[in-house]
């Protein structure tokens, strides 16, 4: 039992209006604010640690204080953190080393885009961040010798294709020329295939003479456009063979071909054909994958020695390479042999075989029973690594509660209520989101969120009885009980605490002797 007096009931009241004030306040500051504005950077790759890549508390148009004070935080959308916010002065600087090539492959554009996250109120931005390439890499083959077997009845003006050399660089930076060493025999042509890819050729100039000069080295060098110039270098050296004075050929010289991801092992992917004009066993064709094909294709694709029928005994996955390129060998039995190459270009179409992902940006907040409509709860954003429809995701609400999904850009969204709460009907809520990707079939996943709803002073107290009949002695001795009364209240914690007092009283009765159940 809890006896109050009347200043004391007077201080609790007062008390209970200042709390109010102070939520109502508080409650304000949680609304949603939607930055339409969009920060861009731009930076070279590999710059150090510690690095300054603008002042993002100037650029956002916050003061330094509130970098603390409101939490913000940067989080990138590509996984790994490249950057993070120095609190004292506000600027976003580089935390670990940037490598254009490893990020952006050879894309001309290359842009981080990050999440810049504040709460109180809460507030997402987004910013990007372009990387500038530079010239780091050089130009480079597959091998340090290319070794070459030609006949010395060769015909002057045949052209044999050389390895390409490769450069993670790209626009001035990137492969630009190659250049032939001072020889007797060659030269050298570039030859432009389809997509804008070049491949050096070696043109015979003068029939070579096996009797007089058995080999011929070469060096081949490949020059990128950056200033200073980067270089790479290959060795050619070339066999002369004897006679056999016919070398298989392909009826193309690029075959195309499309397979599905899904597609299963053993499935027959083309079969290349190549004649040979000589007869016996320098006519007589074998094939094989180029010396130098690298070992994904051999543990991807086989191919038949005798008829050169290409199957697929590995898996394949989109996510992993769109396309492969098959260098492939017709070699014949003659002494010396000769060999014809074609190329294989293998692409591939895309499978619904990832489900999409619901990702929290941020976690929930318990939300207040009186918050307006469209209050935000959390941030949510969903992915999906497949492509076009196969990885347009939607998300969707259960139905029944009272709550809904704001888009904001680029596949993120906000969780905000969309109608009254009510804590006396329910305290806490666990919001199913489903996500559907727009594939054939579609695949989704689900992920729930779970909401608490923190209390209002919305419900008087309330007695047992609408009226009580009190019967006293006269003469009764002063501080006496007379009756005991009891009172509810349906809200929670100090909102559900209950003082008594008499309003009003022709009986001299003192309310600090009220008896509190």
């Amino acid at each position: 039992m809890m006896y109050f007096t009347e200043s004391e009931m007077t201080k609790r009241m007062g008390y209970r209006d200042w709390r109010w004030q102070a939520l109502w306040w508080h409650h304000l500051f949680l609304l949603w604010t939607t930055i339409h504005g969009q920060t861009r950077y731009s930076i070279p790759e590999e710059l150090k640690q510690g690095s300054v890549v603008g002042n993002l508390a100037k650029d956002l148009g916050l003061g330094l204080s509130e970098i603390f004070e409101r939490k913000l935080r940067v989080a990138s959308e590509a996984g790994k953190q490249y950057f993070s916010v120095d609190a004292g002065k506000g600027e976003l600087v580089v935390s670990d080393r940037i490598d254009r090539e490893a990020l952006c492959g050879q894309s001309a554009s290359c842009v981080l885009p990050l999440q810049v996250v504040i709460e109180d109120p809460l507030q997402l931005h987004r910013i990007e961040v372009e990387i500038r390439d530079i010239n780091d890499n050089s130009p480079s083959f597959l091998s340090n010798e290319l070794p070459l077997k030609i006949a010395e009845l060769a015909l002057v003006g045949t052209r044999f294709p050389l390895e390409s050399a490769t450069d993670p660089d790209v626009g001035s930076n990137s492969l630009k020329s190659y250049t032939l060493s001072k020889n007797e025999c060659c030269s050298l042509k570039i030859k432009e295939i389809e997509g804008g890819k070049t491949v050096p050729e070696l043109v015979l100039e003068k029939p070579l003479d096996r009797e007089k000069k058995a080999v011929h080295k070469i060096l081949l060098t490949a020059l990128d456009g950056g200033n200073p110039v980067r270089s790479g270098t290959s060795q050619i050296t070339i066999s002369v063979l004897d006679i056999n004075d016919n070398f298989p050929v392909f009826e193309k010289n690029v075959y195309k071909v499309t397979l599905g991801e899904k597609s299963v092992k053993g499935a027959i992917v083309i079969k290349p054909k190549a004649t040979d004009a000589d007869e016996g066993l320098n006519g007589e064709i074998e094939f094989s994958f180029g010396s130098r094909t690298p070992n994904v294709v051999l543990s991807i694709f086989d191919i038949n020695a005798l008829t050169g029928e290409i199957s697929l005994k590995g898996e394949l996955d989109y996510e992993t390479a769109k396309s492969y390129d098959i260098d492939v060998t017709a070699k014949d039995k003659g002494s010396p042999e000769m060999e014809g190459h074609c190329r294989v270009q293998v692409d591939i179409t895309d499978f619904n075989d990832n489900a999409p992902e619901i990702v929290l940006t941020s976690q929930p907040k318990p939300v207040r029973e009186d918050a307006p409509s469209g209050t935000v709860v959390a941030l949510i954003s969903a992915r999906d690594l497949d492509s076009a429809d196969n990885g347009r995701v939607t998300l969707k609400l259960a139905k029944g509660s009272p709550f809904d999904l704001k888009p904001s850009y680029s596949n993120n969204y906000a969780l905000v209520t969309s109608g009254a709460l009510d804590r006396e009907s329910s305290s806490h809520y666990d919001i199913e989101i489903t996500a559907t990707d727009s594939g054939s079939p579609p695949l989704s996943s689900k992920k729930t969120i779970p909401v608490s709803i923190t209390d209002v002073n919305d419900n008087p107290p309330v007695f047992i009885q609408p009226s009580y009949n009190v019967y006293l002695k006269e003469n009764g001795v002063p501080g006496s009980i007379l009756y005991s009364v009891s009172a509810s209240d349906l809200d929670f914690g100090e909102n559900a605490k209950i003082s008594y007092s008499i309003l009003d009283s022709k009986v001299p009765v003192s309310y600090t002797h009220l008896k509190r159940q």
